[in-house]
């Protein structure tokens, strides 16, 4: 067993050497959201979909953008709007006149990296054309389906329910996000850096430090990081405290879930706890990694009930009484 953790420790190193680098060249634009660039990468290196939540101006679509220069891949951005429809999306036959038969017009979705820019801004049909795509990796056009090049991820931005012009994602298909990130305001001190930069009026330039194959090689090892039994049933308690919550003693928070998380909050939470401790160069899971990582797989996974509105309580605070009740080996 030494030996094995001594070779994928090594493996580790070796293949997670370029995370640093993309880190620096995304470090050249974005002012801290140190956070948000971090989950980003996990979701390249584990082959998951991200939504970042956030309002305006925060910038989610610079950070996607800058990161998808780094990489030596395929990028298409698409901006969300309630007129979108989903052949501009997946692409459509086309009827030529002169050799009487239709061809295939192949849609943006038809890349590596896919930017849905304010996803919640177009309507329910237009969202749904993404969910064979996000879990089925291909595309039907119509009775031709088509396979995507991996790898294949959606970097997905929305803006708050809340704000005008808004269609909350229907469930089948925010489920089929790996990571939601909440994308807050920068500090004090990256405000007026960024207000420094920005005052220039000029960018930097980003340079291209990582090829789609290395990201797919690095998935290999991923896979390979080492998981103890013992973290896997950590897992699936916590999984199951979100259904079952009175089996884990906690009863306070039972009648604020409509209903808990489904099995792949199970699989992405293994998934993404391996991505976590590959990032932080190791080659095995920690109950750290879980914890780091387990409000951004668990928060748009469970369903709460009117009286966790009323008494203002968020689904964050659900997530953390969760961790708190459940036994960490």
């Amino acid at each position: 067993m030494q030996s094995e953790m001594r070779v994928i420790n090594e493996m580790v190193q070796q293949e997670s050497a370029f995370v640093d680098d993309v880190i620096n060249e995304v470090k050249k634009v974005i002012v801290g959201q140190s956070y948000m660039v971090d989950r980003t990468l996990l979701a390249l290196l584990t082959g998951g979909h991200i939504l970042l939540e956030g309002v305006p101006g925060l910038a989610k679509t610079l950070t996607v953008n800058t990161i998808s220069k780094t990489i030596k891949t395929d990028f298409q951005r698409l901006q969300f709007t309630p007129d979108l429809l989903p052949a501009d999306l997946i692409g459509t036959l086309i009827y030529s006149q002169q050799t009487g038969e239709f061809s295939v017009k192949k849609g943006p979705i038809f890349s590596n990296l896919v930017l849905a820019d304010e996803i919640n801004r177009a309507p329910a049909k237009v969202q749904a054309a993404l969910l064979e795509a996000m879990q089925e990796r291909q595309v039907t056009i119509g009775d031709t389906t088509f396979p995507l090049s991996e790898p294949f991820v959606v970097m997905a931005t929305q803006n708050p329910i809340e704000q005008e012009g808004t269609y909350p994602l229907p469930e089948a298909q925010i489920d089929r996000f790996m990571l939601m990130i909440r994308v807050g305001y920068p500090t004090r001190a990256e405000e007026l850096e960024i207000m420094e930069r920005m005052s220039i009026g000029r960018q930097a330039e980003v340079t291209p430090v990582v090829t789609p194959e290395a990201i797919l090689n690095a998935r290999k090892v991923v896979e390979q990081v080492y998981m103890d039994d013992k973290i896997k049933e950590y897992i699936v308690d916590l999984v199951f405290a979100t259904r079952e919550p009175e089996r884990y003693g906690l009863k306070d928070i039972q009648h604020y879930m409509d209903h808990g998380a489904s099995p792949r909050a199970s699989i992405y939470l293994n998934r993404a706890a391996r991505g976590h401790a590959f990032l932080k160069h190791r080659g095995y899971v920690i109950p750290e990694d879980i914890k780091s990582i387990g409000e951004d797989v668990l928060r748009h996974r469970i369903s709460l009930s009117y009286e966790a509105e009323a008494d203002e309580v968020s689904v964050e605070d659900v997530v953390q009484r969760i961790f708190e009740g459940v036994d960490v080996p």
